[in-house]
């Protein structure tokens, strides 16, 4: 079944594009993790379509440029392109279009690029950026190249600052290097809501058509994780959310045991669940890093305490998430 994105509309490449598609009130970018930075931008984007009767228009890629660019040192990402885009749709702009970023994009000069792809197949009649905005070959023009454009073809351009936060700058790279690092709340602030991951379940781990034991282990997921150690998570299962412990590591204790995303349910009853079942972990808070126990035994007490602690947790931050 395809991904729904409620009265958003998603258009893969400028050939899906509707004939009269503009005009339109664009906003560029890799919206990873559509943090409150790019929320901001959304929402200014929205404003000024209504204002123009205009549509509002998010335009991203797939892959990430930096993963087609520089795979080697591409970023793991916060969000999945179909997370991005039911993201991008909760904001309430109308269309995103995501073009495939491969060599003919990236060749593209940056003029051509906003002739062909801004003026004549979106129709653009504002544009809203963030300072650092770089585009075209070799990231060759910025914010001002933009104005100029702008002034030639006929659109307006309108620049936004960094976003701050309790002090500090939101950005994408600085919420994985929170995530990375088991910062949850950092995260949280920048991201405006709990870091999560969306999966499925590890196949061959005893998953049938119901979860009859009160533990879930993620499959292979390829994009952020925080780092090794127990959080406090909250997990959902199709409409049933859970109160949670989990474990993201090697599990040390055990030889051999190898990587796992391994939540214990809390509040835990039985639930359909399959291998395809979506579902979705939210991070709330890190409880202690991962380490390697003495014995079984003693990792079975320290378990005990970190339930007793995550429960503490959920009675004091009833609101969360």
């Amino acid at each position: 079944m395809s991904p729904s994105y409620g009265q958003m509309t998603v258009h893969r490449s400028l050939a899906e594009l509707p004939p009269g598609f503009g005009p339109a009130v664009v906003t560029i970018g890799n919206f990873d993790g559509v943090h409150r930075g790019h929320q901001q931008i959304l929402a200014a984007v929205l404003d000024e379509a209504r204002s123009l009767r205009a549509r509002a228009v998010a335009l991203t890629f797939d892959p990430h440029p930096d993963h087609f660019l520089r795979p080697a040192d591409a970023p793991l990402l916060l969000t999945p392109i179909d997370e991005r885009l039911r993201l991008l749709a909760k904001t309430g702009i109308d269309a995103t279009v995501v073009l495939p970023f491969e060599a003919a994009l990236a060749s593209l000069p940056a003029r051509d690029f906003v002739r062909t792809v801004l003026v004549d197949a979106l129709g653009v009649r504002g544009l809203h950026e963030g300072s650092n905005f770089r585009f075209g070959h070799h990231a060759e023009a910025g914010v001002a190249e933009l104005a100029r454009f702008g002034a030639e073809y006929g659109f307006a351009l309108h620049v936004h600052p960094a976003f701050h936060v309790h002090g500090l700058e939101v950005s994408s790279s600085a919420i994985r290097d929170h995530v990375a690092a088991g910062d949850m709340t950092r995260a949280r602030w920048m991201l405006g809501r709990p870091f999560a991951v969306l999966s499925t379940t590890m196949r061959d781990r005893g998953v049938g058509s119901r979860l009859l034991v009160p533990t879930v282990n993620l499959a292979s997921y390829a994009g952020q994780l925080p780092a090794f150690g127990v959080y406090v998570t909250c997990l959902t299962i199709g409409s049933r959310r859970f109160q949670a412990v989990t474990n993201v590591g090697n599990r040390p204790t055990f030889t051999g045991a190898g990587f796992s995303v391994e939540s214990h349910i809390l509040d835990f009853e039985p639930i359909d669940l399959s291998p395809e079942t979506p579902v979705e972990l939210q991070f709330l808070h890190r409880l202690r890093p991962e380490r390697t126990w003495p014995s079984p035994e003693a990792l079975k007490v320290q378990i005990f305490k970190d339930v007793a602690r995550a429960k503490r947790y959920f009675r004091l931050m009833p609101s969360l998430p």
